[in-house]
């Protein structure tokens, strides 16, 4: 009788999800999870030992895990990529996300007027770029700013403002601001490399040292680049926010990611309380002085951004505080979720 309530009891803990406490979501990697040269995966592989792994055939690789709840996912680049692999991830019934926090991690464009090369930026607002209309530059009426419209509306940025589903995702405002608090003096890496690369370009943010600030997103498979797309997007942000999002970073997967999540918060399957969403600026998103935009995007390409090192640094180092101080307190914050209050 013994033996068999045993044997039943070791089935029952053979079946049970495992808990995860916190899921790194990165979107690139350039090579192998390690030894090579790094993506947004490989410092988080290597330095938080997640060296177990689960095959992930719904989604487009497998994920990572160490011993204390920690979990990493790779994504693949765009929107598509994004949520066909978070959503698999987040109904796989060998897993419990009822309390884990979600933590997008990686490289960004970043607009000049409000971070550095090699800076992070936490986002309380991330807003589709995809979604709307576009005219090509060359027939846009003169008196517009720019060929890209809101869907269904005739003119940029017409009121009122109507977003539809997955345009704008507001995340936990008090969650970033704790997770802000937390990493705002963390020293980020500087160079004579990126001092020299940020001389070039105007803005006020532009000649600052790397640093850690809150600033919001834009997100879209499109890969746009110039003064004058940057100047759409430092509209479109606060367009879709009522005023409240300011544009700092450029990056294409996060709505991808953020409509999954949603969805499976519905589905009772993650806390859509528990997301951040942390980008760091490898590269600029408008070109230097004295050069095309079409002439700066030829030169942009992954591991040969002004700060490509740097700003995958910049991401493990920044997240990595916020996910040393969850596991480390997880009594705490496995109960309730951190504010900075």
């Amino acid at each position: 009788m013994l033996l068999l309530t045993f044997a039943a009891a070791s089935g029952f803990a053979k079946s049970r999800p495992i808990q995860v406490k916190v899921v790194v979501v990165t979107m690139f990697e350039v090579g192998a999870d390690t030894g090579d040269a790094p993506g947004e995966l490989q410092y988080w592989v290597e330095r938080d030992h997640l060296d177990r792994v689960y095959p992930m055939p719904a989604g487009y690789h497998a994920v990572r895990m160490n011993g204390g709840g920690e979990m990493a996912v790779l994504t693949g680049q765009g929107t598509a990529h994004a949520a066909a692999t978070v959503m698999a991830v987040g109904l796989d019934p060998r897993f419990d996300f009822s309390h884990a926090y979600w933590l997008i991690a990686g490289i960004a464009g970043g607009c000049p007027d409000q971070v550095s090369l090699g800076s992070a930026a936490w986002a309380r607002w991330v807003v589709d770029g995809d979604l709307g209309y576009e005219i090509d530059a060359r027939e846009i009426p003169p008196d517009w700013t720019t060929g890209h419209l809101p869907l269904r509306k005739s003119t940029p940025f017409e009121k009122s403002v109507e977003p539809l589903d997955g345009q704008v995702f507001a995340l936990n405002p008090e969650l970033a601001e704790w997770a802000f608090q937390l990493t705002r003096g963390i020293a980020l890496e500087d160079s004579d490399k990126l001092r020299q690369a940020r001389s070039q370009f105007d803005g006020a943010a532009a000649g600052r040292v790397p640093f850690v600030t809150m600033g919001d997103e834009i997100s879209g498979s499109n890969y746009w680049h110039g003064k004058l797309l940057d100047a759409w997007a430092a509209q479109w942000v606060p367009y879709f926010t009522g005023g409240k999002g300011v544009f700092a970073t450029a990056a294409m997967e996060d709505t991808g990611t953020l409509q999954s999540l949603q969805s499976l918060a519905r589905a009772g399957r993650v806390d859509a309380n528990r997301v951040l969403v942390l980008r760091t600026v490898s590269n600029y998103d408008r070109q230097p002085r004295g050069l095309s935009a079409a002439d700066d995007l030829a030169r942009q390409r992954i591991g040969a951004y002004a700060a490509y090192l740097p700003a995958l640094e910049a991401a493990y180092r920044v997240g990595h505080a916020v996910v040393n101080e969850l596991l480390t307190h997880w009594a705490q914050y496995g109960k309730a979720i951190p504010s900075a209050d």
